[in-house]
């Protein structure tokens, strides 16, 4: 079993430019995704959660009613890793095919 490397701060911060509206809150990925309603931001977790299962990496987060609330970390690395910004981006593509449907 390969053990994650945990990211550097300044590779952390760069990856961030790259990701839209993730932050760093206390030591994990952070992002919250609106929607229009619940079944598209249930609809959203289903994607992801079929995106995370192919990955092996699973995202801490939590749903109520139109807000889905993200954090990512890995767990073997001690923190971020790089895992955690290719969850993020495929989370972030998949939130695009519903942004339009999204009310914010």
């Amino acid at each position: 079993m390969t053990v994650s490397a945990k990211l550097s701060e300044p590779e952390i911060h760069s990856a961030l430019h790259k990701l839209t509206g993730w932050t760093v809150v206390n030591g994990k990925l952070h992002r919250e995704y609106k929607f229009a309603d619940f079944i598209h931001a249930f609809g959203f977790m289903a994607s992801c959660a079929l995106a995370a299962e192919a990955m092996g990496h699973h995202p801490e987060w939590c749903n109520v009613y139109n807000r889905v609330t993200v954090d990512l970390t890995t767990h073997d690395a001690g923190g971020i890793g790089a895992k955690d910004l290719e969850l993020a981006g495929k989370m972030d593509a998949l939130y695009l095919q519903e942004a339009p449907k999204a009310d914010g």
